[in-house]
């Protein structure tokens, strides 16, 4: 196969960062004569910043406040006017000291101190990229951060955390950083859940941050209070707002305080990077990420640029960690090959471990496949 393989990989979650998969990929590519591009690409959660940089973007590092108060070295991204904040750089589960979880105290304080440091360089187009937080607490510490004060029924602050929003008596947005007004605030966010309820912020994600079920029921609680307390200071519930429920609730946050509009996470950095430029040059398209499911389907990195590639008939395949998805399901969204580790490694430990390599063999593989209709786990 002759041209261009354009390798456009998200993370594989504790295994590889995104600029770490395609490397090995387009290595293999390289190994069997071919050339390759990578494109490391993002949604909006981890890897969002990497992927600017790489495009052109000036990266910033400031050392801000973590989830649970130890400091943290985080990145923003700037061009021009515009910054892009990524949330999981301050207050993300990547950046939990050794790993641990706080369910119930984790705050996004880091993320309001990324925001100042952006309005400090001048930037007034201030864009909120969220996904990958470790935390559940409405995006009050952000807020706070800011310069709002969240208070109990005797005037004192609250605490940091989810759980300390239980006893939110008042929030006064008045001490917001002036800087705000002048600014405008994208939040880039590929999650559409409310902040509260059934499909909100707590029962869907904050088990995956470590939550046990009396955990979500108190963080429920605590959400449904801030979002009482937040719509008495501005005068609307903006609690069932698409997208609230982002980022254990910092989405609220950006929208009922910041007066964020919304936007698509992975078409936001898909445009910054130049993905639409790139696929004229390609003749075959890689897309994945650690896990490849229905998921992925739903506005998902991945999913953008196999969506791109069918408009520019450049034929896509498939490489990730883990491959939930029929040859039949794969061929309806215009997949014409997958490779998964995990049916290659056999168990989840070894293709993880073995990522670096596997990737490799299988960037080897692809000037070989071109096949015109869907397998699955191609082997030479």
């Amino acid at each position: 196969m002759n041209g261009t393989v354009l390798v456009c990989l998200d993370k594989f979650r504790g295994s590889l960062t995104a600029e770490q998969a395609c490397g090995h990929v387009v290595d293999g590519v390289a190994d069997a004569g071919g050339r390759a591009v990578a494109m490391p690409v993002a949604d909006g959660g981890e890897g969002t910043v990497a992927a600017l940089v790489r495009a052109g973007y000036e990266e910033v590092r400031v050392e801000v406040t973590g989830p649970t108060g130890e400091p943290v070295r985080a990145a923003f991204a700037v061009r021009g006017e515009r910054a892009v904040v990524e949330l999981a750089q301050a207050s993300g589960l990547d950046v939990l000291p050794d790993g641990w979880l706080a369910p119930l105290t984790a705050d996004t304080c880091g993320t309001g101190e990324l925001i100042r440091a952006a309005l400090d360089r001048g930037c007034r187009d201030i864009v909120l990229a969220v996904g990958g937080s470790a935390t559940t607490d409405g995006g009050a510490g952000l807020l706070r951060a800011l310069g709002a004060r969240v208070t109990g029924a005797s005037g004192e602050p609250i605490g940091p955390g989810g759980a300390a929003l239980t006893g939110a008596a008042r929030v006064d947005l008045s001490g917001l950083d002036p800087r705000l007004a002048l600014a405008r605030v994208t939040l880039a966010s590929d999650v559409d859940n409310p902040l509260t309820g059934p499909n909100g912020a707590a029962a869907v994600f904050a088990p995956q941050k470590g939550a046990t079920p009396r955990d979500v029921a108190v963080l429920e609680r605590g959400l449904r209070r801030f979002a009482a307390v937040v719509a008495e200071e501005i005068g609307r519930d903006l609690s069932g707002e698409p997208g609230a429920g982002a980022a254990g609730g910092a989405g609220f946050a950006a929208l009922a305080a910041l007066d964020a509009r919304r936007t698509s996470g992975a078409d936001f950095v898909l445009r910054a990077i130049g993905v639409e430029d790139a696929l004229r040059e390609a003749s075959l398209v890689v897309v994945g990420e650690g896990r490849f499911d229905e998921q992925s389907l739903r506005g998902k990195a991945p999913i953008g640029v196999a969506e791109a590639a069918r408009r520019h008939g450049v034929p896509v395949v498939v490489v990730a960690g883990e491959v939930r998805l029929t040859a039949e399901r794969l061929r309806e969204v215009g997949v014409v090959a997958a490779w998964s580790l995990l049916e290659r490694a056999g168990d989840v430990d070894t293709a993880m471990r073995q990522a670096p390599a596997l990737l490799r063999a299988i960037g080897s593989e692809l000037l070989a496949h071109a096949p015109s209709t869907v397998t699955q786990g191609v082997r030479p």
